[in-house]
């Protein structure tokens, strides 16, 4: 998992964060072993900025994946800050809940699956 959290580290650094000057970067693996990077992009009107972590899973779609296996979150703060509930949701749609989310606390990280950090969530098969 070291290389998921360098790619997320290295997009991290294409953050725009002017305003909260929080960087973060993501690395999501498809089951193919291809990585899509994102990173936060901020706008003044705080509502329409980007989070990293759906900036990769939207290049990761846009380029046919539907499979993943793994995601590495990285912040300027090395604080193993975990994906917002919004990005949770987003990636529940294409991720099962044993999905690997790898946090970034320097020299050490913290693990968990997608499905800890957002338990009974709503899916497809909710809306059958």
């Amino acid at each position: 998992m070291t290389d998921l959290i360098e790619a997320a580290r290295e997009a991290r650094e294409a953050s725009y964060a002017p305003y909260s000057e929080y960087e973060v970067g993501a690395a999501l693996r498809t089951e193919d072993g291809t990585v899509f990077t994102g990173c936060n992009i901020e706008n003044a009107n705080y509502s329409n900025s980007l989070h990293a972590e759906e900036v990769a899973l939207a290049e990761a779609i846009r380029e046919g994946h539907r499979s993943f296996d793994a995601l590495a979150v990285s912040t300027s703060e090395l604080d193993g800050q975990t994906p917002c509930g919004m990005c949770r949701q987003s990636l529940t749609e294409f991720c099962d809940d044993d999905l690997p989310v790898i946090c970034d606390e320097g020299e050490d990280n913290s693990e968990y699956t997608l499905g800890e950090l957002l338990p009974n969530t709503i899916s497809r098969d909710d809306l059958s």
